[in-house]
């Protein structure tokens, strides 16, 4: 079974693209998500880029499950919270994992 925030990574591409240059000016950096169906379950990564070089090593990696990554994109959790609550696991860059905010996820994706 899929996860139920693969709707929301279908709608990334499209909203990185139509925003890509305030994007990369803002961010400048590649995150991947590793999301797991539930507490304790392989994660499945997904990557995301906001800068202008390829998808290689991330600055940033963020470990969640699917249901509090769904959360977090419905403007519900911040990842400020998610971290400080143990939700979300950070790796990398912690400077780039800051710029990580709400506002780069698309609002359209229905869960």
């Amino acid at each position: 079974m899929a996860l139920k925030s693969a709707v929301l990574y279908e709608k990334m591409d499209p909203f990185i693209k139509s925003q890509r240059t305030e994007l990369v000016k803002k961010i400048n950096a590649v995150y991947y998500f590793e999301v797991s169906k539930a507490k304790g379950e392989p994660p499945e990564v997904q990557s995301q880029k906001w800068n202008r070089r390829k998808v290689g090593t991330a600055d940033a990696t963020f470990t969640m499950i699917d249901d509090d990554k769904i959360v977090m994109a419905q403007g519900k959790l911040n990842p400020q919270q998610a971290f400080m609550q143990g939700k979300m696991n950070i790796k990398g860059n912690m400077a780039a994992a800051t710029k990580f905010t709400p506002d780069l996820l698309p609002k359209d994706a229905k869960f």
